[in-house]
């Protein structure tokens, strides 16, 4: 005959430094939006509560809004681990130095950067490459 046993019990979970919090402010939704600085050449990317909360930000400087779109901070998170992997460097303000090849990703990977403005400088571009 077999001689196995049957233990019953229950698992236990492992912890891990991953926790899922329903408190967090990840998942709620807000503004994400595409600022731009003439007077330093770079982009900002961020999140924002609400309409007042971006119109503070832009007012405090001198600073364009590029675009914007309804989303939330898990959305910006997603999107400055996304460019850290492919090596494009920020600032601690998440301010990126402009560049095509950042505003090819950004809207490669659909994040609002206004494409009036990224048309005009791809068409400054070519015709002064013609």
């Amino acid at each position: 005959m077999n001689n196995r046993k049957i233990i019953k019990g229950y698992k236990t979970l492992i912890s891990s430094r991953f926790s899922v919090d329903s408190s967090t402010d990840k998942f709620k939704d807000g503004i994400i939006y595409t600022l731009y600085s003439n007077e330093f050449n770079s982009l900002k990317v961020g999140f924002a509560e609400n309409d007042i909360v971006l119109e503070k930000k832009l007012s405090s400087k001198a600073l364009i809004l590029l675009d914007l779109k309804k989303g939330n901070k898990k959305d910006l998170f997603l999107l400055v681990n996304t460019l850290k992997e492919i090596g494009i460097k920020y600032s601690d303000n998440l301010y990126f130095k402009y560049s095509d090849s950042l505003m090819r990703h950004l809207s490669t990977l659909g994040w609002p950067i206004g494409r009036s403005f990224y048309k005009q400088r791809k068409i400054k571009k070519e015709l002064v490459s013609a």
